[in-house]
C-alpha cells in the first residue's frame, strides 16, 4: 500500500528528498504560485501530476485541510543502522542517534523528527510496536522534515542498544526526571544515543537499565515533566551546542 502525505511543506520536502512519489494530486481551478512551483518541481522529476476536484483530495487524505495537494509515495527500502553510521561519516561527525522508546502520539513524533533534522541528528530508531507510524500526520507536523530524517524500525529496543554498544562504541543517555545528573552535565560530544521515553510513561525498565547515563531536565514550575518532543529537542540541541563548542 502506498503512503499518503498532504500539505505543501511535506510534499515539497518529499520532492526535494527525491522520495519515490507515484502520483501527485493538485486542486484544479486554483491559481496559486506555491502549487504551481510544486507542479514544476514534480515535472522535473517526472512525477505524474493530476488536477482534481476538492472531493478527490478529501477522499485520498481523509482530511479537509490538504492545502490543495496530496502525494502518493511508494514504500521505500528500509533504512538500516549501518546507514546512520554512514551519514555520520559523510559529515565527519561522531554519531548522534535518537532512540524513541514508545512515542505513540503522531504529533509528538512529527515534532521530534523536525527537531532531529534541525539539530543534525544522524537518524532515529523506532520500535516496530508501541510507536506512531510515520504517515500523513507525522509528515505534516514535522513540516516535511520526516522526508529527510533517516529512520530505522527495530523489533527490540534494548537488544538494539546492546548491538550499538558493541558495533558502534556508542554511549547511551536516557531522559529520566529521577536522574541525579542534569542533561547539561553529561558529555554528548562522542558517539551518543539519546533515548526518549513515551508520553506519560517514560522509559521502559529494560531500556532504562541499558542506558549508560540518565539525565534530567531541571524544572522550576509546578509540573515535573515536559512533553516528549520538547525534552527531545532540548537534548538534541544540547548535543549540538557541545559539539560546536568542542570544535571552536
Amino acid at each position: 500500500m502506498p503512503e499518503i502525505i498532504y500539505g505543501r511543506n511535506p510534499v515539497v520536502e518529499a520532492l526535494r528528498a527525491k522520495q519515490p512519489i507515484l502520483q501527485l494530486y493538485v486542486l484544479k481551478g486554483v491559481k496559486d504560485q506555491r502549487l504551481s512551483e510544486i507542479e514544476v518541481r514534480a515535472a522535473r522529476l517526472k512525477v505524474p501530476v493530476s488536477r482534481v476536484e476538492k472531493a478527490k483530495l478529501l477522499e485520498l487524505a481523509s482530511v479537509e485541510k490538504t492545502q490543495g495537494v496530496v502525494a502518493l509515495l511508494a514504500r521505500g527500502q528500509e533504512t538500516t543502522l549501518a546507514d546512520l553510521f554512514a551519514k555520520a561519516r559523510q559529515k565527519n561527525e561522531a554519531p548522534l542517534i535518537a532512540l524513541l522508546d514508545g512515542i505513540e502520539d503522531p504529533h509528538n513524533l512529527g515534532a521530534i523528527l523536525r527537531s532531529a533534522d534541525a539539530a543534525g541528528v544522524h537518524g532515529v530508531v523506532l520500535p516496530r510496536r508501541r510507536s506512531a507510524s510515520v504517515g500523513a500526520t507525522v509528515a505534516k507536523t514535522s513540516a516535511g522534515a520526516s522526508a529527510h530524517v533517516l529512520r530505522v524500525s527495530v523489533s527490540n529496543m534494548s537488544s538494539t542498544i546492546e548491538q550499538l554498544k558493541k558495533t558502534g562504541n556508542i554511549w547511551f543517555v536516557g531522559a529520566d526526571q529521577t536522574a541525579e545528573k542534569k542533561y547539561t552535565e553529561i558529555d554528548l560530544t562522542g558517539p551518543t544515543g539519546l533515548v526518549i521515553g513515551g508520553e506519560g510513561k517514560g522509559l521502559h525498565r529494560l531500556v532504562r537499565d541499558k542506558c549508560d547515563f540518565l539525565a534530567r531536565i531541571p524544572m522550576v514550575g509546578k509540573v515535573n515533566s515536559l512533553n516528549a518532543s520538547v525534552a527531545a529537542a532540548l537534548l538534541f540541541f544540547e548535543a549540538r551546542r557541545q559539539r560546536a563548542e568542542k570544535h571552536e
